[in-house]
């Protein structure tokens, strides 16, 4: 039934738009032999042609090789939809999953599994909502959103506080009442103010998005500013990882070890499945598992032996014994007191209160994940073969993405969302860049928050497993925000100056703050808390550093890399759709605004009246994907794990 209402939906939304579109005629033999089954074969072999794509006519093999088998406006046969909507799920299952356990933590919930759980929940739910948005009236390419890191790093400088840390006794599991009204009020008061934080902070998005002021903060955002920006999400949650990582050295060191395995060194050794298609009938198609879920299997396996370990009291079951928390009954009955089905509301954990303090530091983390989105639409564009975003579309899925903090704030999820990186790297593997198939996986993810036992499941797995797959995510974060330095010159001085000097000196002066909190008083509450939060959280010393630097300490363009950023990549007839059709509004609204001339001055609506081919001024690329794009193995050596 889902399925059938995505497939009518988009229907309805591309019969508006989409005269040039392609033709959806398949090669009736097609199914699942598409890159993510029998890569090796489409990889070696020369490619089909395929009858009325309008993806354009290949004039090279390898530039055959590199067109998406199904393009932005294609709906897939509806077994590869749901398969490869799966796929995204659980590309970004590990992300989404980390955020609310590792918030739990600062909101004072290490005992509580089943608010845990509920946390999971919503999370999952308001992603796949916000997929939704973002699809249909966002960029309106296929790009899944869900839970920021940019956004987690302050919230834990918010809650690290001295009137935010968490009471002494709501660290030892013997003394914690979940269902007692002071244990409660202790969270529920953490999480109202962490909500109002960033729905007020998330109003900055809706407002540079809408307002069309994206392009222009992104003139003086270069790599310089981004590279420590992002690098110290990472390295600032080193200190959660460790903590979850010593619970129980072997079995993290099992996880992490699992996780690499799959991800780096059998990657490319396929699976044999059986498989169906009217042209070679039963047959057994290559499917590369350990490329496509390298978390989850780890995760899994390292479960199961802790399961195993756990019911042969090989674990030791005093919780004052190093490598308790191994254990998969730590959490008690969570997954029967848990019920089947839930629904995430607004308020929900009561009436959102908002922080000044939290509000500045949450915003921080807005500017940072604005910038990565943008590169992440360019990047998006290009695997799917779309032509670059023009400026309404970057506008309006920037804008959507403030609408998305902003439910996410109100669902009560502790988090914002943007555009998940590993999603794009995922298209280069699939070459399916169907927005039918994020719309799907948008479906699943909210289905999934909607079901209360599957988050109380989540909460059950031990803390030294999740410790290993941190360890992984983390270095992964920290590697993909120093790879922006690509675009540079390091062998200047200049840069190296400005990036060792951002990144040291974001390390030493919150570690500092942390052990001398009362040394910056001023008198006024308010500015102590805002210029405590600022000082604490890595991420903003670091870029405030970088950002002042590279735009005062006098260098070339082409030095400071922004000539590389700035450049085009244009794609040729053979891998793009001719037009910007592609992103219209749905519905047939941009047809009805179409004939009015006040719409140019709308920063977020195309207006017809003056459609050309993209050009340079109107997309200028600012993601570190950008070299690595033309047949999408960059983007996945960089991220994919």
């Amino acid at each position: 039934m889902w399925f059938t209402f995505i497939c009518q939906l988009t229907s309805c939304l591309e019969k508006s738009n989409l005269k040039a579109a392609m033709a959806s005629g398949k090669e009736s033999g097609f199914g699942l032999d598409n890159l993510a089954f029998d890569m090796d074969d489409q990889v070696n072999d020369p490619p089909k042609s395929k009858e009325g794509k309008t993806c354009g006519s290949s004039c090279t093999e390898e530039e055959d090789r590199n067109k998406p088998t199904y393009c932005v406006t294609d709906v897939p046969p509806w077994y590869l939809c749901i398969f490869l909507a799966i796929q995204h799920y659980l590309t970004a299952f590990g992300g989404i999953l980390s955020i609310p356990l590792i918030l739990s933590e600062g909101l004072c919930l290490q005992h509580d599994s089943l608010v845990q759980s509920r946390l999971i929940n919503t999370i999952f739910f308001v992603s796949g909502l916000c997929t939704l948005l973002q699809v249909i009236f966002g960029v309106r390419l296929p790009i899944l959103q869900g839970g920021t890191f940019a956004l987690l790093t302050p919230a834990m400088a918010m809650l690290s506080m001295p009137e935010w840390k968490c009471p002494a006794w709501t660290q030892n599991a013997s003394l914690v009442n979940t269902s007692s009204p002071l244990f409660i009020e202790v969270w529920q008061s953490r999480m109202q103010t962490l909500q109002g934080s960033i729905m007020v902070a998330s109003l900055l998005q809706v407002l540079v998005g809408f307002s069309g002021l994206i392009g222009f903060l992104m003139r003086f955002i270069g790599p310089l500013t981004i590279a420590p920006t992002v690098s110290l999400i990472g390295l600032s949650l080193y200190d959660s990882a460790g903590t979850k990582v010593g619970s129980h050295w072997g079995i993290s060191a099992m996880t992490t070890a699992l996780i690499i395995l799959f991800s780096q060194y059998l990657r490319l050794i396929p699976v044999p499945v059986p498989a169906y298609s009217k042209a070679k009938k039963l047959h057994t198609s290559k499917f590369y598992i350990f490329q496509i879920m390298p978390i989850l299997l780890g995760i899994a396996v390292s479960w199961l032996v802790c399961y195993l370990l756990t019911i042969y009291d090989v674990l030791p079951s005093d919780p004052a014994h190093y490598g308790y928390l191994a254990r998969t009954d730590v959490k008690g009955n969570v997954v029967n007191e848990a019920s089947w089905f839930t629904l995430p509301y607004p308020g929900q954990w009561g009436m959102p209160t908002v922080s000044l303090a939290g509000v500045f530091g949450i915003m921080a983390g807005i500017i940072c994940s604005m910038a990565e989105s943008v590169g992440d639409y360019h990047a998006c564009a290009k695997l799917s073969g779309a032509p670059p975003p023009p400026k309404h579309a970057i506008n309006r899925g920037i804008g959507v993405e403030g609408v998305g903090s902003l439910l996410a704030g109100a669902f009560g999820t502790g988090n914002g969302t943007t555009s998940f990186s590993e999603n794009v790297a995922a298209l280069g593997i699939t070459k399916v860049g169907s927005r039918t198939v994020i719309l799907l996986s948008g479906v699943f993810m909210i289905l999934m928050g909607m079901l209360g036992k599957i988050g109380a499941i989540f909460t059950t797995i031990p803390t030294p497993v999740l410790g290993g797959m941190f360890l992984i995510m983390f270095g992964v974060i920290t590697a993909a925000g120093i790879s922006n330095l690509q675009s540079t010159d390091m062998n200047s001085s200049r840069n190296i100056f400005v990036f060792g000097f951002s990144m040291f000196t974001a390390l030493v002066i919150p570690n500092w703050i942390l052990k001398n909190p009362d040394f910056f008083k001023t008198g006024v509450k308010e500015v102590d808390q805002v210029v405590h939060i600022l000082l604490t959280t890595h991420m903003f010393v670091g870029g405030f550093l970088g950002f002042f630097l590279d735009n005062t300490i006098p260098g070339t363009k082409r030095e400071r890399g922004l000539l590389a950023w700035d450049k085009v990549h244009l794609e040729d007839s053979s891998t793009t759709l001719e037009t910007e059709e592609i992103y219209d509004l749905p519905l047939g609204i941009t047809s009805c605004l179409s004939s009015q001339s006040w719409v140019r001055y709308v920063p977020f609506c195309p207006w017809k009246g003056n459609r050309t081919q993209y050009s340079s001024e109107d997309n200028k690329p600012q993601s570190k994907w950008n070299d690595d794009l033309p047949d999408g193995t960059g983007v996945t050596e960089d991220i994919h794990l």
